[in-house]
């Protein structure tokens, strides 16, 4: 088993708004995670992602972003007449609100082809996806995600997956806990955030938040929280790990970040408390920047000051 994967939708990103004048860039969820485990791998290492493209010039663009980044597209499939999901940053301070425009996304089709899928995931030592992955896909394909991800997992893969709750993509709540709760039971990492959690199945705690996912069958759960420590449960136990400080510009990306932090040390062979202490200084440093991908040789230089 070598290689990651990520599974998930491209967007184009609208930030920094001046006036009128945007800066346009490429983000989303699973896509920010997998731009911070390329950055933090070796550089021999074989990223993936995978999604579905359009058959415009911004998805052309996009396949050369990921290219010139050092990320694969596998099997992704391109679809005839599709194109990007769009989206933009209004900020607040440092807090950030989005406004989207995705029912086009070429990405809402990335599981129409299970074979395509399959292939693309086929002897991956990681694989990792989202709540949002799975909001924004058709019934059917969302069985397909879960049915490739299992399939993967049978023949060794290990499964990473945020629920990572986006109201909006959903057709009501109770949708949405039936999904998120079986693609948590075909995971062995989970990397939920807190305030998500809370508002979906009402946990009181992040312990709480523990607990439940852990009745899953997930033995290794990560809580973010943001700034508040992340709640390490893994081996047994409960380690509490505190977030790191920041000089925050923009928190847009901050989840995603560490999502890409922990699992780069993961794969590093560090435990998941000390994966964890990691994961929040690369995300300490990422909401230093101003859209959700700060310059990979950033992340680097944190991650390596770490040992």
């Amino acid at each position: 088993m070598s290689g990651f994967a990520a599974i998930g939708e491209c967007m184009i990103e609208l930030s920094g708004a001046n006036g009128d004048q945007w800066r346009m860039g490429f983000a989303g969820d699973t896509l920010n995670t997998t731009w911070y485990v390329r950055a933090l791998a070796d550089p021999d290492y074989a990223v993936d992602y995978v999604t579905a493209f359009g058959d415009d010039p911004f998805s052309v663009k996009q396949k050369t972003f990921l290219r010139e980044n050092g990320i694969s597209t596998a099997h992704s499939p391109t679809i005839v007449g599709a194109r990007p999901g769009l989206y933009a940053i209004t900020l607040t301070g440092v807090e950030r609100s989005f406004t989207y425009w995705r029912n086009d996304s070429a990405a809402r089709h990335l599981a129409d082809d299970p074979d395509a899928l399959a292939r693309s995931l086929d002897g991956r030592q990681m694989i990792y996806f989202s709540g949002i992955t799975m909001g924004i896909l058709s019934p059917k394909g969302r069985q397909n995600v879960l049915n490739a991800v299992s399939n993967a997992r049978r023949h060794g893969s290990l499964v990473v997956f945020d629920a990572n709750y986006r109201p909006r993509l959903w057709e009501n709540a109770e949708t949405a806990k039936q999904v998120l709760s079986n693609a948590f039971h075909v995971a062995d990492i989970a990397l939920p955030t807190f305030p998500d959690e809370n508002a979906l199945f009402g946990d009181a705690t992040p312990a709480k938040t523990a607990d439940r996912i852990a009745s899953y069958g997930v033995r290794e759960i990560v809580v973010k929280d943001g700034t508040e420590p992340a709640l390490v449960s893994a081996d047994g136990t409960r380690t509490p790990v505190p977030a790191s400080h920041a000089k925050a510009v923009d928190t847009t990306g901050a989840g995603d970040s560490f999502n890409g932090g922990y699992i780069a040390a993961r794969l590093a062979n560090l435990d998941p408390v000390a994966a964890a202490a990691h994961a929040h200084r690369v995300a300490a440093r990422v909401v230093e920047f101003h859209g959700a991908l700060a310059p990979m040789d950033e992340a680097r230089k944190v991650f390596k000051a770490q040992g």
